[in-house]
């Protein structure tokens, strides 16, 4: 089986055939993102997690206080389900959660989707882990990982993809996770972390696992 990375560079070459123009455009935003060192301010190694509350797919309220009682927590931040590299990474993960779940751990999902958009209900039932909806990106704010997306990229989604990302996102417009992951104890505090402003660049799951057996 690919791995994850090999799975998304085979979609950025692709990307590079198709459009090349839009994807020396992406290249040139994500250098300058990394420059200003968008995401330095997500939460570190050693640091607590912030709690939250949000909504799951059918609109019930998850804590991840409530989810830290069972175990460490897998908390992966992702755009959405318009978003084919976050496609990759969520099925990646899903051919692993046995894995993650041998280990204790729980995974969530969080990307500012309104409840019932991220996932169809037969999507739904056939994940093993939690999809959450951060409409406002205020945890993805909490967590340093909320990224105002440039009006380069803002304009791909709404001509190229007919992406009305208002509506999507229950009226959050422009804020984005950046894609990040990271790997929580029993008491909350990060023992891992993965946050690159590049969207097409995600953690791998065996590096997931590695960090899950450390704590094992």
């Amino acid at each position: 089986m690919k791995t994850l990375k090999e799975q998304t560079d085979a979609k950025i070459a692709a990307g590079r055939n198709a459009k090349p123009e839009f994807m020396k455009g992406v290249d040139t935003i994500i250098e300058k993102a990394k420059t200003f060192q968008e995401g330095k301010n997500a939460i570190k190694v050693g640091e607590k997690a912030p709690d939250f509350i949000l909504p799951n797919p059918v609109g019930k309220s998850i804590s991840l206080h409530t989810i830290l009682k069972e175990g460490p927590v897998v908390v992966t931040f992702y755009r959405g389900d318009w978003c084919p590299y976050c496609n990759l990474q969520l099925r990646a993960l899903q051919s692993r959660l046995n894995d993650i779940h041998a280990l204790g751990a729980s995974l969530v999902a969080i990307s500012p989707q309104v409840p019932d958009g991220s996932l169809t209900k037969n999507e739904i039932s056939e994940m093993d882990f939690m999809v959450l909806s951060d409409q406002d990106a205020k945890v993805a704010s909490q967590y340093g990982v909320a990224w105002e997306v440039p009006e380069f990229l803002m304009e791909h989604m709404r001509v190229d993809r007919n992406l009305d990302l208002e509506t999507i996102n229950n009226g959050n417009r422009n804020i984005l996770p950046i894609p990040a992951t990271f790997v929580l104890d029993i008491d909350g505090m990060v023992k891992w972390s993965f946050v690159d402003v590049d969207y097409r660049t995600r953690a791998e799951p065996d590096a997931i696992i590695d960090a899950l057996k450390e704590l094992s």
